[in-house]
């Protein structure tokens, strides 16, 4: 299912298609990309097409310009009961984890929420969902023999957006959605926007503090760096555990999944749920004194080194740089 906001389809909706890319070559199926909303641009929706869809599925009306859980339930079920889907798939954003549960609840179908892994069992066929479980300490993979469609919510930037095929031919239909699928008991008044400082997912350098920082005092430190790049600071659970920093800076299974163009780890030892909630960045550089430290495993640079000897130097060179460049 991609997304939209006024008018635009949103990253997730190419991110999910990289997804569903995989999973319709191994059934030798047909890809499709279902979106509501009002006025969707014609060019976004030719972009679905070239990033993998065969077809864009786009359900129109005033009513479905912004979210509401009734209206937008009642126009997929119309669609399930019509293209007989056995797999649906939605960000576990806002959107997808409002909408997802209740439309599932309504089709009778199963639901894994904020999968990590997709994938398709050979001898059955059957989705095959991976996700933390047990607070983030083991990965569980879950399917759903008996009910379809097999429903999934994917974390966002858990994977890369869909390459673009500028020539990629598909089909595009617009629908107009009927009245009585429109009622809401639910009436959008207004939208305020969160204006908290940089957001981790939409960040292109992400700074990640973890337990090597030893105590909150020393945050600052962190900080700093993150400053001189103009990036978002994120953290470890151990350091959010710790109350150093708040949870909506946790990077990992129980926090936010990132993909910046630029991710440091600072002291991050690299726990299995911490590298699920970070391994898609373009390049990874990462600070440790531990030479057999898990982050090292899918780090681009690795400086292995005590961080307050390192951490320093570092920040006071990147300052230096910046300077000379302006």
């Amino acid at each position: 299912m991609a997304e939209q906001k006024d008018g635009r389809v949103q990253r997730i909706s190419h991110e999910l298609l990289s997804r569903g890319l995989e999973l319709a070559e191994k059934r030798n199926c047909k890809l499709s990309a279902v979106i509501f909303g009002h006025s969707i641009k014609t060019n976004d929706l030719e972009e679905l097409i070239e990033r993998g869809a065969d077809e864009v599925i786009a359900m129109e009306a005033a009513e479905l310009e912004h979210f509401l859980v009734e209206p937008y339930a009642a126009c997929m079920l119309k669609l399930i009961g019509q293209y007989r889907p056995e797999i649906i798939i939605a960000g576990a954003t806002s959107t997808g984890r409002t909408l997802m549960p209740y439309v599932a609840v309504k089709a009778h179908a199963g639901l894994t929420a904020d999968c990590t892994g997709l994938d398709i069992e050979k001898e059955t066929n059957n989705l095959l969902q991976t996700r933390p479980a047990i607070g983030g300490n083991i990965m569980a993979t879950i399917k759903t023999p008996k009910f379809r469609p097999q429903m999934s919510t994917v974390r966002p930037r858990s994977t890369k957006p869909a390459p673009r095929q500028r020539n990629r031919k598909g089909k595009i239909i617009r629908l107009v959605a009927s009245k009585e699928s429109l009622n809401s008991r639910i009436v959008r008044m207004d939208f305020i926007a969160n204006e908290e400082e940089q957001s981790l997912g939409e960040a292109d350098i992400v700074v990640v503090v973890g337990r090597g920082i030893k105590r909150a005092e020393n945050i600052p430190l962190v900080r700093e760096l993150a400053d001189s790049l103009g990036a978002a600071l994120g953290a470890s659970r151990d350091v959010i555990d710790r109350g150093w920093l708040s949870y909506p800076h946790q990077v990992g299974l129980s926090g936010q999944t990132i993909s910046p163009k630029l991710y440091i780890g600072i002291g991050v030892s690299g726990a299995i749920q911490h590298l699920a909630g970070m391994q898609t960045a373009e390049i990874i550089v990462a600070v440790n004194r531990d030479p057999n430290a898990q982050i090292f495993k899918v780090a681009d640079f690795g400086i292995v080194g005590d961080l307050f000897e390192v951490l320093p130097v570092l920040t006071e060179h990147i300052k230096q740089t910046i300077n000379n460049d302006r």
